[in-house]
């Protein structure tokens, strides 16, 4: 049944109740909030154990589906895109918790929206995608994710789940986090100011700052004098902590601001 669906959407489907049900056990008592339901094994497992649920389902027939078997006065069923929705439709419920099977097309967005929220998640996603959030600096796998990631949340591996355990199998293997956010809060300029300098994270500061002053908003004599004047100008990008990437991004954007504004 599930693989006749259409997954126009990049979807995959999980089918194994044991991986719905470690899932779902992280709502206990709590208001969930899932995107993305598909065919819906996850969200039966909430209805069984959270206080609510809020399902946001973008393609229709699969939201008509859900609509029709699962009857739970628990649940709230939405046909949405999820960034369509208002914070609003999102948190009527007081939302305490994220739980979903992330499109892999999505991941991104979804973490930069939990990252903007302050939002705790429970998420299966690509183990690779994983692999680069937990990335440390000085390896390989660090990147801007890495980055805001480790600014934004700390993150608990819960379970490795096979591929086996979706419809389409997909190519990779998932792996079950739970995201737990932390105090800072990091703003969509410094996030753009963090991804454009680790666009060349295995250049010296200096010249990654350089070559990137128009994204930075920068001319390049502005570009040369802040980067010189950083003491670590000649330090690897790759190398350097999340925290300091993020005290350099904000001293960049005062500079880019106070262009805008003259």
């Amino acid at each position: 049944m599930i693989d006749r669906r259409r997954h126009r959407l990049g979807q995959i489907f999980l089918i194994n109740r044991d991986i719905a049900g470690i899932e779902a056990e992280h709502g206990r008592g709590k208001r969930v909030l899932e995107i993305g339901p598909g065919p819906g094994m996850l969200t039966e497992e909430l209805c069984r154990v959270a206080k609510r649920v809020v399902a946001v389902e973008k393609d229709r027939a699969l939201y008509a589906d859900l609509k029709m078997r699962l009857a739970s006065k628990k649940l709230t069923l939405m046909n949405k895109d999820f960034f369509d929705a208002s914070d609003d439709e999102l948190m009527a419920e007081d939302t305490d918790i994220v739980i979903a099977n992330v499109p892999y097309s999505l991941s991104s967005k979804i973490v930069g929206w939990l990252a903007e929220h302050r939002m705790q998640a429970v998420l299966c996603l690509q183990k690779e995608f994983v692999d680069h959030m937990m990335a440390k600096p000085d390896t390989s796998d660090y990147s801007r994710l890495s980055v805001v990631t480790a600014l934004s949340f700390r993150v608990t591996r819960i379970y490795e789940v096979a591929r086996g355990s979706f419809r389409p199998v997909p190519k990779v293997d998932s792996t079950i986090i739970y995201m737990k956010p932390l105090g800072q809060r990091i703003t969509p300029e410094e996030s753009r100011i963090i991804g454009a300098i680790m666009q060349h994270k295995k250049k010296r500061l200096k010249n990654a700052i350089s070559d990137s002053e128009g994204q930075l908003g920068l001319s390049k004599s502005e570009a040369v004098t802040i980067a010189g004047a950083l003491d670590d100008a000649n330090a690897r990008v790759f190398k350097l902590t999340p925290d300091r990437l993020l005290a350099i991004a904000r001293t960049i954007a005062v500079h880019s601001n106070e262009n805008d504004s003259s």
